[in-house]
């Protein structure tokens, strides 16, 4: 039961930092490219993972684990940032963050694909009842703003709940903050030269809150937001916390609206606040 509730307050504060995702990365596209934000956001990560792994004295991943970290890179270091920056210059991040609603839903399936978890049928209605409030909502007036926007968005929903259940599977062995520390640095080498061919020319006319997204997003979205989720899902199941991702829309509207002065539409809220009743329903049923 401990473990249970220590999973659960560990993976709540993880969807906590990552709702502020999307606006920070929201503001940094202002002036960054969305390629170049992906490579220093990545790249900075790299280099603080690589001095905790130093710092702590860390083995190196087994030969076995490394295709598990490419394909937790390739989701959660690669995908769903540069998808998701790409997305937000098409589409505001109070429309962009309904479709975290999705993630849930997303991060069950791969939970049972890639980890052997089995939640009961009932999960399954109450999951994809909740997944349908936010594509209703896309279908009703988000679709007709930005289709290119929201089909960058569904892109990025699915390849980070792949890498949350494989980086979340590995974790049982290797380590929660070990696993994003080693996926970071497994894709440095390809994330340093993209954030040096895509530098800008002059970085005179970037404006404090540019950088004050690329820090947000860097440190806490790509790097200690993950040492809380991937515990958080380790010690309490994957697709039972995983659930917990559909206060994060919550969260991220109300930043939306805080600090970017977004406008927050009923529908909106609707959609959101259907989302999280139907995935309440369906953690009673994960395991």
């Amino acid at each position: 039961m401990e473990r249970t509730t220590s999973g659960w307050i560990n993976g709540f504060i993880g969807v906590a930092i990552f709702a502020g995702s999307l606006p920070a990365t929201r503001v940094a596209v202002a002036d960054f490219s969305p390629v170049f934000l992906t490579g220093v956001r990545a790249t900075i990560a790299a280099l603080l993972g690589l001095a905790l792994l130093l710092a702590f004295r860390q083995a190196r991943p087994s030969g076995s684990d490394i295709p598990a970290l490419v394909v937790t890179a390739l989701g959660v270091v690669v995908g769903f940032p540069l998808l998701t920056a790409l997305a937000l210059q098409h589409v505001t991040s109070a429309h962009s963050i309904v479709f975290v609603g999705i993630l849930p839903l997303c991060t069950a399936i791969f939970a049972v694909l890639r980890a052997g978890e089995r939640p009961r049928p009932v999960f399954w209605l109450f999951s994809l009842a909740g997944a349908c409030f936010v594509v209703g909502y896309a279908a009703l007036g988000g679709i007709e703003a930005s289709l290119l926007g929201d089909l960058l968005m569904l892109a990025a929903v699915v390849v980070c709940g792949l890498g949350y259940a494989e980086g979340a599977r590995l974790s049982r062995t290797l380590g929660g903050w070990q696993v994003i520390c080693w996926a970071l640095l497994v894709s440095l080498p390809v994330m340093l030269p993209l954030m040096i061919l895509s530098m800008p020319l002059s970085l005179s006319g970037i404006r404090g809150p540019a950088w004050a997204g690329l820090a947000y997003v860097s440190l806490f979205s790509m790097l200690i937001g993950f040492v809380f989720w991937y515990r958080g899902l380790v010690q309490g199941g994957i697709a039972a916390v995983g659930q917990l991702q559909l206060f994060q829309p919550f969260m991220g509207l109300a930043l939306a609206a805080l600090l970017l002065h977004e406008a927050v539409s009923w529908t909106m809220l609707v959609a959101t606040l259907g989302a999280v009743i139907c995935v309440a329903g369906a953690k009673r049923h994960a395991g």
